[in-house]
């Protein structure tokens, strides 16, 4: 199974019905995950785990997600499906998710002014803004391939793997990403806020899977 994007832009604030929407469309652990969440902060979670619904819908022909674990580094997975590799990212206006057949990491960030000098110094005091997001989105993608946490950000960059590869990533102006996994992208899918809202609102195939009446491939 090649690796897969689905990215999507938030050029405004949902609205109170889309966000119950998104919300209603997830199973529990994934809605509490981002109700616990405030402000921007919680609409870009929603945004990113119905991203991740919409791509295994895609791919694998699930009407849901499934069970879902924590590794005992915090990281999300199925446990009735090891085979399957996913990887979430938000920031301040985007939201992108993974699905793979291997490990996989993504990270995107809004370009900004840098507000953490200790960090910046850490990862090089030379580093303009551009090169700093470059090299952070870099990092954090690997570090979410591994399953590590945001302290494997702050020490040395580890050896690179036999096989890693991490690809920058164009998804939308004013923001770098990264994709850490075997090998590049086989596509990019973006979706604009109303196209992700309507399809966990309607889509009659997953009501037909829901009730035993249609059925789609599988992973």
């Amino acid at each position: 199974m090649d690796t897969a994007l689905w990215a999507v832009r938030l050029d405004r604030r949902l609205t109170e019905a889309e966000i119950e929407t998104l919300a209603a469309g997830l199973p529990p652990f994934w809605r509490e995950r981002a109700m616990a969440r405030r402000g921007l902060a919680r609409q870009e979670a929603l945004c990113a785990y119905a991203l991740l619904q919409e791509a295994l819908w895609e791919v694998a022909g699930w009407p849901h997600l499934p069970e879902t674990a924590l590794t005992a580094r915090g990281k999300p997975w199925f446990p009735a499906h090891p085979e399957v590799h996913f990887s979430l990212s938000h920031t301040r206006g985007a939201a992108l998710a993974a699905v793979a057949g291997e490990p996989v990491g993504v990270d995107v960030e809004q370009l900004r002014p840098l507000q953490w000098p200790r960090l910046q110094a850490r990862l090089g005091t030379d580093l303009t803004e551009t090169e700093f997001f470059r090299l952070w989105v870099r990092r954090e993608a690997r570090a979410k391939r591994r399953g590590q946490g945001l302290g494997a950000l702050l020490g040395p960059e580890p050896p690179w793997e036999a096989g890693e590869v991490c690809t920058p990533l164009e998804i939308f102006p004013g923001y770098d990403a990264a994709l850490a996994a075997g090998g590049a992208p086989s596509v990019i899918h973006r979706r604009s806020l109303e196209e992700l809202v309507q399809a966990v609102s309607a889509c009659p195939e997953r009501a037909a899977i829901r009730q035993g009446t249609a059925q789609k491939g599988t992973w």
